[in-house]
């Protein structure tokens, strides 16, 4: 018997597989973006807006006792979750007297209470300002005066912590709140004994109530150009939009979701914790990632999908082999930053797990989505994509540090493989809602006047290159900042501590390539002030007091003078090119070393141990 013909053995479907391979798969894929979208639109033209933490009141209602939160073995379900943040919301309002609109800092590791105070915060109607936790003194500080907060919230692990700057806060009118039941601080008061008595009902639904999508949630700090961290407004469009990332992806509630990143970053509290709310599932967090028990926590907890950045995939394949490599449930990973070798590694030693790459930063307005699965690409374009959403990669000088521009002043679009700037246009569609309490931060990562005047883009400060079938491939970050250990590390912010030193004249702070290594690690070019010495003794005591340990300078290179461009600004270019290798610069070079407490003499042999990963930094 004869088989119909139909569509699929027509010549335009060889002629579409040939030429336009991905175009089901493309289309699939941004339907359903598009209709999460029109969902959005439908919230703003209505002003019937749904909020994460509404969801999460829907899902509490449609399955109360379904675990939420596998924290150290101990489960939460959405309603007990709900419950004790009704709890901490009715301690807010009655005992620390916040109401709707106040902002509310939040330091705390991991764990389920941080949840917990989030939501709690969130049902008065605070927005809330995360607090990173390894930043320090004047950092945390500067924190307070960008988003206004008030009052701050600490996990009981870290009220030691604020001990060098607890009669600043105090001084600035800021009331400090423990999770601890008594504290030793008189000044600093305590939460969980007055949750014993607090009433588990519902404060009224008014005070969370959201009548517009473009309105202040959350505050994500960010480090960037200016030194200091920088608070980027994150709304409810944001936190949607964030939220709606696993399921895009194709997972379902059944699900279980394991985090190990910190939530003090937008992937795990924006991606992580509300895509978990968005789709109903289960979420095992993790207070920090550990490499050895990454895997029996998967295979323990039965988790199907974990959250990444590129470093936490470089630790597990640096793990010993075993046999239980490929035994587990595991079939999703979301991230950024895995690079094509260890991706390929990877997927050969653990089993093919689908790995998602998500391009995007806490404060931008795109985002690419690896929904193909492309080894090495970090985000997918079509044409479809770019009617929606507009960007561009433009010509970049990287000596100069600055775009390439036409004899009219405009910026010039790359070829296809090409690599660019990464621009992307401020629209209705896309908008950039900027850093909270300085309009000077958020004109300054824009450009106008980029094609046509009058025309404003928001500037990632990534270079990328988009290949003739749509994939975009990371390159390169410019200007001042690097990524080392998962963290943004500002450049300005490094040389003005350095700076601080008294024997150092002029500092050029600067990422390097490390073998084996994702990102950049720090290194400082210095000039020695005058009639003075280098004390690598006193610079290793000044830069672990006041910085965190992902921004301390791995390497400092001495130099007589420091080479600026053409507008005297200092130049990196040939600085990074150059590296730390003792053989090819002719420079003093020396290296942080804990062991010693000082920075020590970078010698050949330290230098092939550091590229063997032999040499711990």
């Amino acid at each position: 018997m004869l088989r119909k013909l139909t569509f699929l053995d027509g010549p335009f479907y060889v002629l579409q597989k040939l030429c336009f391979p991905y175009f089901w798969r493309d289309l699939l894929f941004l339907q359903k973006v598009v209709r999460y979208g029109v969902k959005l639109e439908v919230f703003k033209l209505t002003s019937s807006v749904r909020t994460v933490l509404d969801r999460f009141l829907q899902q509490v209602q449609r399955i109360p006792d379904k675990p939420f939160v596998i924290y150290d073995g101990n489960v939460h379900t959405y309603r007990d979750i709900d419950r004790r943040s009704n709890r901490l919301a009715n301690v807010f309002l009655e005992k620390a007297n916040l109401r709707k609109g106040d902002c509310v800092a939040l330091l705390m590791n991991n764990e389920p209470d941080f949840l917990c105070v989030w939501f709690g915060l969130a049902k008065v109607g605070c927005s809330v300002a995360f607090l990173n936790t390894n930043i320090k003194s004047k950092s945390l500080l500067h924190c307070f005066n960008s988003c206004g907060a008030k009052t701050l919230i600490v996990g009981s692990d870290l009220v030691e912590d604020l001990d060098g700057i607890l009669n600043s806060l105090l001084s600035d009118n800021i009331q400090v709140w423990a999770m601890r039941s008594w504290t030793k601080h008189t000044e600093v008061h305590s939460l969980l004994d007055k949750l014993e008595s607090a009433s588990e009902k519902p404060v009224p639904a008014a005070l969370h109530a959201a009548t517009s999508l473009k309105t202040p949630t959350l505050y994500i700090f960010t480090s960037g150009t200016t030194g200091l961290p920088k608070a980027a407004v994150i709304s409810h469009l944001q936190s949607l939009k964030a939220a709606a990332g696993f399921w895009a992806f194709g997972a379902t509630e059944d699900d279980v979701i394991y985090v190990t990143l910190p939530l003090y970053h937008s992937a795990a509290s924006l991606i992580g914790v509300g895509g978990t709310i968005e789709l109903g599932a289960t979420l095992v967090l993790k207070k920090k990632f550990s490499a050895s028990q990454f895997w029996n926590d998967c295979r323990k907890h039965d988790v199907t999908i974990f959250q990444y950045i590129g470093e936490l995939c470089r630790y597990l394949c640096n793990q010993t082999k075993t046999e239980l490599d490929k035994v587990h449930k595991v079939r999703m990973g979301v991230g950024n930053g895995l690079h094509q070798d260890v991706w390929q590694e990877f997927q050969s030693r653990f089993g093919k797990i689908k790995m998602c790459e998500v391009y995007g930063s806490t404060e931008g307005n795109l985002c690419f989505m690896n929904h193909i699965g492309k080894i090495g690409s970090v985000g997918r374009s079509n044409f479809f994509y770019r009617l929606l959403f507009k960007y561009d990669l433009v010509k970049y000088d990287i000596v100069k540090d600055e775009p390439v521009k036409d004899q009219y002043g405009f910026c010039r679009r790359v070829d296809k493989g090409e690599m660019g700037l990464l621009l992307s246009k401020v629209s209705a569609i896309s908008p950039f809602f900027g850093y909270a309490g300085s309009k000077e931060l958020t004109e300054k990562k824009l450009m106008r006047n980029v094609f046509v005047k009058g025309d404003a883009y928001f500037n990632t400060g990534d270079l990328m290159a988009e290949d003739h079938e749509g994939f975009i491939f990371f390159r390169d970050r410019v200007g001042d900042t690097f990524r080392w250990k998962g963290e943004n590390v500002s450049t300005t912010e490094v040389t003005e501590i350095l700076g601080l030193v008294d024997f150092i004249q002029e500092v050029n702070v600067y990422g390097v390539q490390v073998p084996g290594h994702e990102g950049r690690g720090g290194m400082a070019s210095i000039i020695v002030r005058s009639g003075f010495i280098f004390d690598g003794k006193k610079l290793f005591e000044h830069v672990v007091r006041d910085l965190p340990g992902y921004a301390r300078p791995l390497f400092i290179r001495l130099q007589e003078v420091m080479e600026t461009t053409s507008t005297f600004k200092q130049q990196k270019f040939h600085l990074v090119q150059s590296g730390f290798n003792p053989s090819k610069v002719v420079d003093p070079l020396y290296v942080l070393d804990y062991k010693q407490k000082s920075y020590i003499p970078l010698t050949d042999t330290i230098y092939q141990s550091i590229s063997a990963g032999e040499h711990k930094l």
